[in-house]
């Protein structure tokens, strides 16, 4: 059995722990099967009441691992291989229990997008926090560019998702793309004191709860969920995603030219 991603439930808080440390927590294609696993018991386990999402060792997690790039297991389609990743995502927040999220570290890519479904984000001042999908030709597509919108406005947004660069705690403090920043020695017993005031908390008022506030932006979040599947789809077979991929492996700058 793999240990890449760790399970447990303490006091009523599934805690799922993304495990592979030495390359901050990215995610191959088994990691990525292994929280799936994870998150589906979570989300059937009646004495789970809220769940607590976490990485082990320096960082959260540095999203999808670069050296799978472009990989589609049983030859899938770009299109399937995003839309599965997508129910992950909305599964998180279509989920009546509440999560929440320790972040430290590397919080990029697909790991920013899994931190920011969650309802409550406890960061440490060692955060980084990037959607960098731009520097190889793509774009968020599990619900990154609506997400960090509802959290952080469009032209912040704009900023994060056009250049690609990361952010650190204070500033995702101030932006509200994290809720709490604390030292890297007290993140773990803050996040769980949170998700354990929260899960002693009656469970169908805590669903209800979480449903009324997401109905503010809901509708608009799945509807452009929707059309990031599609924006994906279509960069995926893009020249310069091609391009990308190639100065990725062969150690050198990429050369864009719109196709």
């Amino acid at each position: 059995m793999s240990d890449k991603v760790l399970y447990e439930v303490v006091d009523g808080v599934g805690v799922i722990t993304l495990n592979r440390p030495e390359v901050h927590n990215a995610m191959d294609d088994e990691a990525a099967h292994l929280y799936k696993e994870a998150l589906d018991r979570a989300l059937e386990d009646d004495a789970v009441r809220a769940v607590l999402l976490q990485g082990a060792g320096k960082s959260f997690c540095s999203g999808r691992d670069t050296t799978m790039l472009g990989h589609r297991a049983k030859d899938e389609s770009d299109y399937h291989f995003v839309l599965r990743h997508q129910q992950k995502r909305l599964a998180v927040l279509d989920s009546p229990k509440p999560f929440i999220a320790a972040l430290k570290g590397a919080v990029i890519g697909g790991g920013c997008e899994t931190a920011l479904a969650c309802d409550i984000r406890v960061s440490d001042t060692t955060l980084k926090m990037a959607l960098p999908e731009i520097h190889y030709g793509i774009l968020p597509d599990t619900g990154g560019t609506q997400l960090m919108t509802a959290l952080i406005g469009p032209s912040r947004t704009k900023y994060i998702v056009m250049t690609g660069d990361r952010i650190d705690a204070q500033t995702a403090l101030e932006w509200g793309a994290v809720d709490f920043v604390v030292a890297p020695e007290e993140l773990d017993a803050k996040a769980l004191e949170i998700a354990k005031k929260i899960a002693a908390k009656p469970p169908i008022a805590l669903a209800m709860a979480k449903t009324m506030v997401d109905q503010a932006h809901a509708g608009a979040v799945r509807n452009g969920i929707a059309q990031e599947l599609l924006a994906q789809t279509a960069l995926f077979k893009t020249e310069d995603y091609a391009e990308a991929r190639a100065a990725l492996r062969e150690k050198r700058q990429p050369v864009y030219k719109g196709k």
